[in-house]
């Protein structure tokens, strides 16, 4: 059984329940999206695997999920990164933004969502039950694909996309 960190609005720690009955009950958790870029400033996104509990088929951040309790984002991070990407990285951490959306399958993301940013130029390993492609694309050419394309990008992707904090990470 998963378990996801409850947080309270001020992203204080106030309990654990397991990951898809927080989903159903839409409670207010934990996560973390990571961006990796490669040394000519794109970002790595992965196309997430059509048998995902939600979201699947759809372009997103190159890793996201939640911390175990007792795991820092960063451990948690680079163990997920390793899973669905097959390789790791240093991560450093950006910024967190709050957000709730209903999302398919009667699923409601409700989290306080910290992204992580990385580096990373070889071709990742994708775990095919997480990701089901990747690629690797310029920042503003991702931007302006998910304006003109907005079904095709998972919900908190096209949030972060939004943050002007992102621009200052794509360059190594």
């Amino acid at each position: 059984m998963e378990e996801v960190i409850l947080v309270d609005e001020l992203d204080r720690e106030v309990g654990a329940l397991e990951k898809m009955a927080a989903h159903r009950q839409g409670k207010l958790h934990r996560a973390f999206s990571i961006l990796v870029f490669n040394s000519k400033g794109e970002l790595l996104l992965q196309k997430r695997a059509l048998g995902k509990y939600h979201s699947g088929g759809l372009w997103t951040n190159t890793c996201c999920s939640h911390p175990r309790p007792g795991e820092t984002l960063v451990e948690a991070g680079k163990r997920k990164l390793l899973q669905e990407m097959g390789f790791d990285c240093d991560l450093t951490y950006s910024h967190k933004f709050l957000y709730k959306v209903e999302l398919d399958n009667n699923l409601i993301e409700h989290e306080w969502d910290h992204v992580l940013i990385g580096y990373y130029d070889g071709d990742p390993q994708p775990n095919r039950e997480e990701a089901m492609a990747w690629k690797y694309v310029p920042l503003e050419e991702i931007k302006t694909d998910a304006r003109q394309r907005p079904e095709a990008y998972t919900l908190w992707f096209k949030l972060i996309l939004e943050h002007p904090e992102l621009n200052t990470f794509h360059t190594v």
